[in-house]
């Protein structure tokens, strides 16, 4: 399977230079711009870019840090090819011609096409590496900005609406040779360009976002282990055994009295005289 992830980059949304890039985590990557679009062109360019230039029949995974996008290409859209291009309120369908490009494309490659939502921003590395390109690639067509940290081997075009890059040998996943360009990172999109572009917030997948459960536990009481010593013949516990021995070592208290009262003897009783006898 070919995983790519791709980004865009609106300078000012809307009505800026756009800039979009895609990067296969194989090898090789693609970037170019426009003079002016909006984020969700940039995102929808991106995809569609990534498509073009990994037309085997290998499947293609791609990963975008834009929901709109994701939703676009892979639920909306056949919705509004059903009816007839059209919102299901039969309202106009913005950004349509990227959106049917993108159509074709899936329909016309050989192998299917996925996509995954992943969060932007927060350290995931080709996430991060298409921001940047995309990034330069916007500031390239706006001219705000030099081409800095281009890689050794490397090339940049940097002509509205232009591709660059392709992805030979795109069925073994590698890109040999394909041109790229780099650049510091655009501005992370704020909730207030995001609710601007009508773009929904996004969402955790469960895929690449797994929730964390912290189980609940309550502890088990623990009983200390009943130890035993052998004191003389016997067997005691050991809290028996110490008490014991506490008492062998601390001298018995000496217990003071009075001393006894000498019991009195009774008096000997003097034999009374012999009665005088009358006569």
């Amino acid at each position: 399977m070919i995983i790519v992830s791709t980004d865009g980059s609106c300078l000012r949304n809307p009505g800026g230079a756009i800039g979009w890039a895609w990067v296969n985590h194989g090898g090789g990557s693609g970037s170019g711009g426009g003079p002016s679009g909006t984020n969700q062109i940039a995102e929808l360019r991106a995809v569609l870019e990534a498509i073009l230039a990994h037309n085997g029949s290998e499947p293609l995974l791609i990963e975008s840090d834009s929901l709109y996008a994701i939703k676009c290409a892979s639920e909306w859209i056949h919705g509004w090819r059903n009816n007839g291009w059209r919102t299901s309120s039969g309202g106009d369908v913005k950004n349509l011609e990227l959106i049917q490009q993108i159509d074709r494309a899936i329909a016309g490659r050989p192998g299917p096409v996925r996509f995954r939502w992943v969060r932007g921003h927060v350290g995931n590395y080709f996430n991060e590496q298409a921001d940047k390109l995309a990034g330069q690639a916007a500031r390239q067509v706006g001219g705000t900005g030099d081409e800095p940290g281009t890689p050794k081997g490397a090339k940049t075009t940097a002509v509205a609406g232009a591709r660059t890059g392709t992805a030979k040998g795109a069925k073994s996943g590698g890109s040999k040779g394909a041109k790229s360009g780099t650049a510091s990172s655009r501005k992370p999109k704020t909730s207030a360009a995001r609710a601007s572009s009508d773009e929904p917030d996004p969402v955790y997948d469960p895929i690449t976002e797994p929730i964390r459960v912290d189980p609940i536990t309550e502890p088990l009481p623990v009983t200390a282990p009943v130890e035993s010593a052998v004191v003389g013949a016997h067997t005691v516990r050991v809290a028996e055994a110490a008490e014991k021995t506490t008492a062998e070592k601390t001298p018995a208290a000496t217990t003071h009295s009075a001393p006894k009262t000498p019991r009195r003897r009774a008096a000997a009783k003097t034999p009374a005289p012999d009665a005088l006898t009358l006569f």
